[in-house]
């Protein structure tokens, strides 16, 4: 006669292996979009970095340049910008393999919290990259041309440095503009209220320009463009979720007066 606990423990650990399994396909099918992607668009490398370094190429002075201090970087770093931009094209498809993954352990309404959820903050980060490409950059380049010009030195970058500049910007304001996401989201699991959002606001607004300092560049210009965003997402976030709050309760009031 079969111990019920051992058995027990034997269908725990098949069901942890084939969790991991499934992780593990899950992954792979990931990496494999990721890699698609990347081996379709790797023929135009060059044409891709020279697309993102177009914002410090138009703001450079006559003798400035891009310079390549590394033995291999000329090609090493438009591979890396190519599977960046591989892997953002490839975001739905990863997100969509994390979704599978754990959709099966959520409730019915966690699920349609979560499509809404991922779709937005997915688009959200394009546009803070988009943001950080056509305002921030031209904009922090320019002036830093301009400082550089009394100096007399040639203000030549190396590309590595550059790529490492802009991943840097690109993520800040990717995650600049996920702050309306955090709001909602702490306002609707009951962490904080709008209430208590607006209360913190004047420590918000002082974070905001704590972090503009640390992340941008030393001039009040590159400070301004990223601080201004993010309380200006910040008060996005608290009006979305007081509609959202709003619209909850409605929903709540009609299901308690309701006939039964």
């Amino acid at each position: 006669m079969s111990d019920p606990q051992q058995t027990q423990t034997e269908g725990n650990e098949e069901t942890f292996i084939s969790h991991l399994v499934e992780l593990r396909d899950r992954i792979m099918r990931a990496g494999i979009a990721v890699i698609v992607v990347f081996l379709g668009l790797v023929y135009w490398a060059p044409d891709i970095f020279k697309l993102l370094a177009r914002p410090l190429m138009m703001n450079l002075p006559k003798d400035g340049k891009l310079i390549v201090t590394d033995v291999t970087g000329s090609f090493f770093v438009p591979m890396k910008v190519t599977m960046m931009v591989a892997f953002v094209i490839a975001l739905p498809i990863v997100l969509y393999q994390i979704w599978a993954f754990v959709a099966p352990g959520l409730y019915q309404h966690e699920k349609k919290l979560v499509v809404p959820l991922v779709g937005s903050s997915y688009i959200l980060f394009l546009c803070g990259m988009a943001f950080a490409y056509f305002v921030v950059f031209p904009t922090i380049f320019r002036v830093m041309a301009h400082y550089n010009a009394p100096l007399g030195a040639a203000m030549n970058t190396d590309i590595d440095n550059y790529l490492s500049f802009v991943l840097t910007m690109f993520i800040a304001f990717g995650v600049t503009f996920e702050v309306p996401i955090v709001v909602v989201l702490l306002v609707r699991m009951g962490i904080l209220t709008v209430k208590k959002l607006r209360q913190i606001r004047p420590y918000v607004v002082v974070g905001a320009f704590v972090v503009s300092a640390v992340v941008t560049p030393p001039d009040v210009f590159s400070q301004l463009i990223l601080a201004v965003p993010l309380i200006v997402l910040y008060e996005a976030g608290i009006i979305a979720a007081r509609l959202i709050v709003g619209k909850q309760k409605e929903v709540a009031d009609e299901e308690e007066h309701a006939p039964s």
